[in-house]
């Protein structure tokens, strides 16, 4: 009987085949925005997280000026020196590291080719801190960094634009008018979740920063790096403690700096991701109810279409519950038709979304699982009145319709 009444219902719908059509879309549109903006929030989420974890784990990121909501600035703040950094090696405990950094946007140039980049100046502990090892040749070292030679380590992006066909070791770039030897090559780390170049990078020893390309002593960055994500929340605060004392500020007034704590962000951004995500979903979900809502209006239209019908039915033998689940389980089919094609196209979505932004494709099978569980029950929630509509027709009435 179930079987029958599923061919029945096929056939009806593939009778009306553009009235059905245009029934699904509704369903279509609301499954298929669901299972995309799930898909994609979820990329979007590992791509945050992934890229956080690039810049170093465990670590604290201290940077002058008072920690406000968004990236932290330090334009108007004053900036940190030797004597802080000095100050946390020797005050904290379980520490993989501290290094100190200052950075500055500029130009590389190799023969005829230039490439803008970020120049970072630092010391050795950076690439241990910001877990970054390299491809070819060495990280700096020490008698780089005492002497300050004009030695430094470049990204991939700087190699295969600028010098694709060498071995960039031992070769000189300009940067503005200073000589530099490239000494090592870096690991690619790829696009940041803000889509900047993160291998479009120059590192030099710190005092050869400070004195050839910004022209002053200022460290704009401090890296801690823990042992273990235990130590990260009592090592924030001995920070903040040593820094208060390091740079004399008083009792009751606000910290010049901030120490951030790269896990916390990263839960942050998740946490803002996944509930994007859950907005978004809702308000395609309400698409969902509209197409119950159409689903509900040409059922009851085929109601009305098919009384005569429904009446032959009734007299030769049917009973009410016969035609109840015929008419129900037409709009339940229906239903599936529309979740099933709205899945298809929602993944395709997503995964064409994953590939033009670079993210991962993870999509949920839970979420898809009951999206098309729940385009069944719009089904059978709005089919349910048309078809027990149909089932109280009287037989003799229904003969008469014309």
């Amino acid at each position: 009987m179930l079987l029958e009444s599923i061919k029945l219902a096929l056939r009806s719908i593939f009778r009306n085949a553009l009235r059905s059509t245009l029934t699904l879309l509704g369903i279509v549109i609301g499954v298929a925005a669901v299972i995309a903006m799930v898909t994609i929030g979820n990329g979007a989420t590992q791509k945050i997280t992934a890229d956080i974890s690039k810049l170093g784990s465990n670590m604290l990121m201290v940077r002058p000026g008072a920690q406000t909501p968004g990236p932290p600035t330090n334009s108007d703040a004053r900036s940190f020196n030797e004597r802080d950094v000095d100050a946390l090696r020797s005050g904290l405990n379980a520490v993989r590291g501290v290094t100190p950094s200052a950075t500055k946007q500029g130009k590389v140039t190799f023969d005829a080719a230039s490439l803008d980049v970020t120049i970072t100046g630092t010391d050795t502990s950076y690439f241990t801190v910001q877990d970054w090892t390299t491809r070819l040749g060495q990280p700096l070292s020490e008698a780089d960094v005492r002497a300050a030679a004009n030695s430094c380590v470049v990204g991939q992006t700087i190699v295969t634009n600028l010098m694709p066909n060498l071995d960039p070791i031992g070769q000189t770039v300009r940067i503005g008018d200073m000589p530099c030897t490239v000494i090592g090559v870096l690991e690619a780390k790829g696009q940041s979740t803000f889509g900047t170049d993160q291998d479009a990078t120059i590192i030099m020893p710190l005092r050869t920063f400070q004195r050839r390309i910004a022209g002053n002593t200022n460290i704009s960055n401090i890296s801690i790096s823990a042992n273990s994500a235990d130590d990260i929340a009592p090592m924030q605060q001995t920070a903040i403690d040593i820094l208060r004392e390091t740079r004399h500020i008083g009792d009751g007034k606000e910290d010049d700096f901030s120490v951030r704590d790269l896990t916390q962000l990263a839960a942050t951004f998740t946490s803002t991701s996944t509930l994007l995500t859950g907005l978004l979903g809702a308000v395609a979900g309400i698409s969902l109810l509209v197409g119950g809502i159409g689903i509900m209006n040409i059922m009851l239209v085929s109601v009305t279409e098919r009384t005569r019908e429904i009446g032959i039915r009734l007299a030769i033998g049917a009973t009410a519950r016969q035609v109840l689940m015929q008419f129900l389980i037409e709009a339940v089919v229906l239903c599936f038709l529309g979740g099933a094609i709205g899945i298809s196209l929602g993944l395709s979505l997503a995964a064409l979304a994953s590939h033009l932004m670079a993210f991962p494709f993870d999509p949920s099978y839970s979420i898809v699982v009951l999206a098309f569980g729940f385009s069944g029950l719009i089904g059978l929630i709005f089919g349910y009145f048309p078809a027990r509509r149909a089932a109280q027709l009287d037989p003799i009435e229904a003969l008469r319709h014309e």
